[in-house]
């Protein structure tokens, strides 16, 4: 690689949660003239060992063909997701330290649930959603949303994270795709393409198996799929597959996970000035966009 692209690194980094709509953020941003997205979504590079182990170079390759001139972004929810990978922000500071940061939140009991789904279909799942909770306490993790900021907080200053409810960005993705772009200092006139569907979306995907793709989906076959199978037994095969049924969380468990997730949203809304809880998540995330207050005191907001 040049070392002219050495010195292309991305402008701002979309960091999380999982599973709130940073996927359809990426693909709404890619397509604004003057805004360069990588095409490979998620790199995880500062998080994933594995990444960061095919080196800086091979990171910033994934932005040689940016236009020049262009903000460069990238999305990687794994950014987001302590304590699974703790070496993602010290090594985003070294090599990034003046990055902007955009960081989505989602109903919290809602996110997870779509992220069990999501882990379902990757087959990392296989228990009811109620014992998952248990057994993959990640699922709770990830939704504690400040636990996942404050870190940033204190290598970055709450100044160069940008705060995305995604009930606020189905509502008015208009006015929501404006802040975001302001704040990474897009010129332009950015326009949110309707036509684009919503990307991941988890109740629509099947769980993985590969020998099923490769009888039901696989371009080789076509011919003989076509001449010897229905179509409706090739959908029929692909429903012993799907998820029936949104996953049900049992009465009790939904009242403790409330008092878990209530707990972190005190601090997340002391630090937006808002009042927030799981009941009043979604009405006041709809409300009016999310803007950091204190800022000067970032460093010294309580722990959870």
């Amino acid at each position: 690689m040049s070392g002219n692209n050495l010195s292309k690194p991305p402008d701002f980094m979309i960091i999380g949660a999982m599973k709130c709509a940073t996927s359809t953020l990426h693909e709404q941003l890619a397509i604004q003239p003057g805004i360069f997205m990588t095409e490979l979504k998620e790199p995880n590079f500062f998080s994933d060992d594995d990444q960061y182990a095919k080196g800086i170079e091979w990171y910033l390759s994934h932005f040689e063909s940016a236009p020049v001139g262009a903000l460069r972004g990238e999305s990687s929810t794994h950014y987001t997701k302590l304590p699974t990978y703790p070496k993602t922000i010290e090594r985003i500071k070294q090599h990034r330290p003046d990055v902007k940061l955009i960081y989505v939140m989602r109903h919290p009991i809602d996110r997870l649930v779509s992220q069990y789904i999501h882990e379902w279909t990757q087959r990392v799942i296989s228990v009811d959603i109620n014992r998952a909770i248990a057994k993959h306490p990640e699922l709770i993790e990830y939704s504690r949303y400040s636990r996942q900021l404050e870190p940033y907080f204190e290598a970055f200053g709450r100044e160069r994270v940008l705060p995305v409810f995604f009930e606020r960005a189905i509502k008015f993705p208009q006015q929501e795709l404006d802040r975001v772009c302001q704040f990474i200092g897009y010129a332009g006139q950015p326009v949110w393409d309707t036509q684009l569907s919503a990307q991941n979306v988890s109740v629509e995907r099947m769980r993985k198996s590969n020998w099923r793709d490769f009888l039901v989906e696989a371009p080789l076959l076509s011919d003989l799929r076509k001449q010897f199978v229905p179509k409706n037994f090739r959908n029929w095969a692909k429903s012993l597959w799907t998820m029936k049924k949104k996953p049900e969380l049992q009465p009790e468990q939904i009242e403790r996970l409330k008092a878990i997730f209530d707990e972190d949203l005190t601090v997340l809304g002391s630090w937006l000035g808002l009042e927030l809880s799981c009941d009043n998540f979604k009405a006041v995330a709809q409300a009016s966009p999310p803007n950091w207050v204190n800022i000067a005191s970032a460093k010294s907001s309580p722990k959870v």
